[in-house]
């Protein structure tokens, strides 16, 4: 028999070679298709006698990816139209649905022959779950190899034996961190957990693998030999009670019990170490077949994943304009965001040109690279080799001529519309014509700055966030005039950075910053009402959010909250800015010299190391207090997501965002928008448009004019829309502007 994604070559000792190679694919997948494959493959070692054992490995430079999230899509939206009709039927129909790689992989576990996955690259997921069933396995011993099962960042969790597997290999702390986390691991890692066997050198891991088989490998499982022992003993015993009561409130401190897949994990783990394992892996089938039924799974699947992906290949590059290959790219002003800027550049391997007025300030920027890729070799994450290569793409300068040459400028001097017309002049007098200019702006409208450029076809805005080498989103921002051809020049600039684009038409404050202010005054109201500062903050991460808005508002510095509101003022009138939130961060400001995290005092007071922040205690003189026992907490959460979904809503009614996918996936890469939620629209969405409407309505009686609906809302409440219905992604004929 011939297969499509896997060949099977027999050596002379009867050992069989199954390599895994998809012909349409970059990355194996698990699909349909590839498992009936694997099940006949697995029946063919399994009846051949002339076959004494299977090694698996991947014909690519990764092993795989795991399963096709797009096949669990698929499922998922067959429920959704079987279960109006009968649900029972439609639920059982997603059981055993879930069950079929789990199957699979107990058919290969159990079917008399050794089989060992050589790994020889990236294993994730299912392809890991899948390894963890083989009788051995062996890692190639590169910094390329790394083993997860990170499913509960999507909203789910390793379904396919991956929860009774591990804690069966590994003690149960260890296991429970690695699942609950999505962590990855290297092979010294995962051999010194007992999840792999051995790690060889690339060259030789096919023959390490078959060597296992030659030298006797027993076709069984631990656990399915009498006397089986879990390592780290038994759930109910001395160690089991040190670990569960404090792993269950660990969970909730870190998830505030936003994440059902995380609280599943713990049950699955829990419930199948007390029972025998085929009877576990029923257990974990019915979980995950729960969990694949919750809104933050289909939310977080479709963000996390599946809208994730399609932005990073480029949804929204113009067709029919050539991919530009980077040879040199220029940097204007070596700041903080400059310097970053061109060390995530360098990282990529594109040469660089970092530009500042005088020589110091350029080396200076330089130093910035030098500092950050030193502590990658100093945790190991790098090698002295590395360091070298990228610090040689840097080239520092004080003369425009050198950017001569250069595909694409970036941008990135003080936010002065004179200091950037100054630098947009100069360096256009030196690039070629096909040359694109992107401004790092963060506050100037794109279409304002491209005035100051002889071609403002091929001038754009390409925002990042600080700090750049962290932060994984970028804003592409449309001025009036910008072609598709600096449109697509920024789009390959940020997938070859390794960073997820998305296209933002010209507005003050752009997208995510409108958001994040929205998150910080819904704060400050907070304050002027009465409400304990760290009710604020401990309602914000109980909602979901990474950091409380006055933590947020610290880090970005409250002067600069302060320069904002003055200019907004300046340029929208006084009732732009409310005079209480004004008079609350001038008196911080200019009372207090209360500046943030850059001068260790803001809403934070900020000790020497290893201290840890706390909340200036001054807060509590500026307003009276309300009784904690006063203040409905679940509400104070509620508004802070509604607070920024509104926000979210008035930029797609004004059309300053387009694609959903990019509100929902922006919204969470930039500020931590409640990920369980799928995003600010998601989380409109799953509320439902007309119920969400009530909420606003009911918010704004009580607390103001932020809550006031827009138009687009109460339409689509009215006819029954979701956001991904009413600008549906996959209908736009035209990927630069709305349809």
């Amino acid at each position: 028999m011939s297969y499509t994604n896997f060949t099977l070559d027999i050596d002379a000792d009867g050992i069989a070679l199954v390599t895994w190679n998809m012909p349409d694919r970059s990355m194996n997948v698990f699909t349909e298709k590839v498992m009936r494959e694997l099940n006949a493959i697995v029946d063919k070692v399994a009846g051949d006698a002339a076959i004494k054992g299977a090694v698996i490995t991947s014909g690519k430079d990764t092993f795989s990816g795991g399963a096709d999230i797009t096949m669990l899509q698929k499922m998922l939206t067959t429920f959704a139209t079987e279960k109006g009709k009968d649900l029972e039927k439609a639920t059982r129909a997603l059981f055993e649905n879930a069950g079929i790689m789990t199957g699979l992989f107990r058919k290969l576990e159990t079917s008399g022959k050794p089989w060992v996955s050589a790994i020889n690259g990236t294993c994730m997921g299912g392809a890991f779950e899948m390894s963890l069933a083989c009788h051995g396995r062996v890692a190639a011993d590169s910094d390329k190899v790394k083993m997860a099962l990170p499913e509960v960042k999507i909203g789910i969790f390793p379904g396919a034996g991956g929860t009774q597997r591990v804690p069966r290999l590994t003690d149960q702390q260890q296991a429970l961190q690695m699942l609950t986390s999505g962590q990855n691991l290297s092979p010294q890692k995962a051999k010194s957990m007992g999840l792999i066997h051995e790690i060889a050198e690339p060259a030789k891991l096919v023959e390490t693998a078959k060597a296992m088989i030659r030298n006797g490998l027993k076709p069984v499982a631990p656990w399915d030999e009498k006397g089986f022992k879990l390592p780290g003993g038994p759930v109910y015993s001395a160690a089991g009670a040190n670990l569960w009561p404090p792993a269950i409130a660990i969970l909730r401190r870190e998830t505030y019990g936003n994440y059902p897949a995380a609280a599943a994990i713990l049950k699955c783990v829990y419930e199948g170490l007390l029972v025998p394992f085929d009877t576990a892996l029923r257990i974990e089938q019915r979980y995950f077949t729960e969990i694949m039924q919750t809104k933050e799974a289909a939310a977080m699947i479709r963000s996390l994943f599946v809208s994730l992906q399609e932005l990073n290949k480029g949804a929204r590059r113009p067709a029919g304009v050539p991919e530009t290959r980077f040879k040199k790219i220029g940097i204007l002003g070596a700041g903080f965001m400059g310097a970053g800027i061109a060390y995530v550049t360098a990282k990529a391997g594109i040469p660089v040109v970092l530009l500042d007025r005088d020589m110091e300030s350029a080396e200076k920027g330089k130093a910035h690279s030098d500092g950050l890729i030193s502590d990658q070799v100093k945790k190991g994450r790098a090698k002295p080799e590395d360091k070298d290569r990228l610090l040689s793409l840097i080239t520092p300068t004080s003369d425009y001529a050198d950017l001569a040459g250069c595909d694409l400028v970036v941008e990135a001097v003080f936010e002065d519309s004179a200091v950037k017309k100054s630098a947009t002049e100069q360096a256009e007098a030196v690039l070629k014509s096909s040359a694109v200019l992107a401004s790092n702006t963060s506050t100037i409208p794109i279409t304002a700055l491209a005035k100051n450029s002889a071609r403002p076809k091929n001038f754009i805005g390409i925002h990042f966030f600080s700090p750049v080498d962290r932060m994984m989103l970028v804003e592409i921002i449309l001025g009036k005039k910008t072609g598709d051809k600096a449109l697509a020049t920024a789009i390959d600039f940020v997938r070859a950075i390794k960073k997820t684009p998305i296209v933002v038409n010209d507005t003050r404050g752009f997208y995510v910053n409108r958001c994040v202010l929205r998150y910080m005054s819904g704060a400050y109201k907070m304050l002027i009402e009465g409400v304990p500062a760290p009710m604020i903050e401990n309602a914000a991460k109980a909602a979901g959010m990474p950091v409380g808005p006055l933590a947020l508002t610290d880090e970005t510095a409250i002067d600069l909250a302060q320069k904002i509101m003055k200019q907004t003022i300046r340029d929208l009138g006084d009732k732009a800015v409310d005079p209480k939130q004004m008079a609350l961060i001038n008196t911080m400001v200019d009372d207090h010299g209360r500046f943030g995290r850059k001068n260790g005092k803001g809403f934070y007071d900020y000790p020497a190391k290893p201290a840890k922040k706390k909340l200036w205690p001054g807060l509590r003189e500026f307003y009276p207090q309300l009784k904690p026992e006063k203040v409905d907490y679940a509400e104070l959460q509620q508004r802070l997501l509604v607070t920024i979904a509104l926000e979210a809503a008035r930029v797609m009614e004004e059309g300053i965002v387009t694609d959903p996918r990019e509100a929902d996936v922006g919204s969470i890469l930039a500020f931590g928008f409640a990920p369980y939620t799928g995003g600010a629209l998601s989380y409109i969405d799953g509320i439902g448009a007309g119920q969400f409407v009530k909420i606003a309505k009911g918010l704004q009686k009580k607390y103001g004019a932020e809550f006031k609906v827009p138009r687009l809302l109460l339409d689509m409440a009215e006819k029954g829309e979701t956001f991904y219905q009413r600008f549906d992604p996959y209908a736009k004929a035209d990927v630069k502007q709305a349809a």
